[in-house]
């Protein structure tokens, strides 16, 4: 059993939010969209904070690295702004790409950043330097998402030429390029203990892959439109999707089942249009959406 409670919403973006991201520090939440800046909210009082730093085009993907002071912001020009905490500025923008950036992943272990873009190659940087290491050409389009599996050995990305494509973390070679879905993937999550993989289409579909054999466990028929994210629950058998068809749904991780429809349809008073991207904070739920609104979910499960 599963309850649902919205307890926030927190509204000041004038235009579609597309992404978000808990900064490294605690109880601090970032936003970006189509607006002309990046949001800093607190999530102690739900409000609004102040806007980070103006940008010069829209904003598709943020990260915060662990163990770093930095934000990445990557745009729709093609650039990734790199923020310093401690200098509270913009320090460096790394120009590599010309395409809009759609998502930014960082592989720890070897203390690199990975950047995916509509010109279909990801670029990768070392964390230290902020320098181009390598860019990898991955597809003839868009990437839309990169997922790094628990162990950094992999990872994931999908792409708009409906595959996923699997590289080797240490040498940047391809692994296997997965083929099911009839539409663009805009979404890639390994598990939480890195046995498969779950990719999310535009054809609304979920796919779940063995990471070790490659082979298609299962297909769900998981939301009337577009899956745009997918994100396992920090410590519990959860994962969930966000849809363009303007609902939330929470998954078992262990069973594939279907726990919870969080849309206006079954009386939740969620978002009107797409939702666009998801974070778990703690068991809080945290959704953007075209609707301009942050909205902050309090889900309740019954571990019993």
């Amino acid at each position: 059993m599963i309850t649902v409670e919205k307890t926030a919403e927190l509204t000041g973006h004038s235009n579609p939010i597309f992404t978000l991201e808990l900064s490294q520090k605690p109880g601090i939440l970032f936003t970006g969209g189509n607006d002309k800046g990046l949001v800093e909210w607190s999530l102690k009082d739900n409000a609004f904070i102040k806007v980070m730093f103006p940008v010069a085009a829209s904003v598709y993907a943020i990260h915060c690295p662990l163990g770093y002071p930095l934000l990445f912001a990557g745009l729709r020009n093609g650039d990734v702004l790199v923020f310093n905490f401690i200098e509270q500025k913009i320090v460096k923008t790394l120009k590599h790409h010309t395409a809009p950036i759609f998502d930014i992943k960082s592989a720890n272990r070897k203390n690199e950043l990975l950047v995916a873009s509509e010109d279909g190659t990801v670029s990768v940087w070392g964390l230290e330097s902020l320098d181009l290491v390598y860019s990898i050409k991955v597809s003839h389009d868009t990437i839309r998402s990169i997922s790094i599996s628990p162990n950094e050995k992999q990872a994931a990305f999908g792409c708009r030429d409906n595959s996923v494509k699997i590289y080797d973390l240490d040498d940047y070679t391809l692994i296997k390029s997965l083929h099911g879905h009839t539409m663009a993937i805009f979404a890639v999550q390994y598990s939480s203990d890195g046995s498969y993989l779950v990719s999310g289409s535009r054809d609304a579909q979920l796919k779940i892959w063995d990471s070790l054999s490659f082979e298609l466990i299962k297909s769900i028929p998981a939301h009337l439109f577009a899956v745009n994210h997918i994100l396992f629950h920090p410590s519990l058998p959860y994962f969930a999707t966000a849809s363009m068809d303007k609902s939330i749904k929470i998954w078992g991780s262990d069973d594939f089942k279907l726990y919870k429809n969080i849309s206006r349809e079954k009386g939740y008073p969620s978002h009107q249009l797409s939702i666009n991207k998801l974070a778990w904070n703690g068991d809080q739920l945290i959704s953007v959406s075209d609707d301009k609104r942050v909205m902050i979910w309090n889900i309740q499960f019954d571990t019993n």
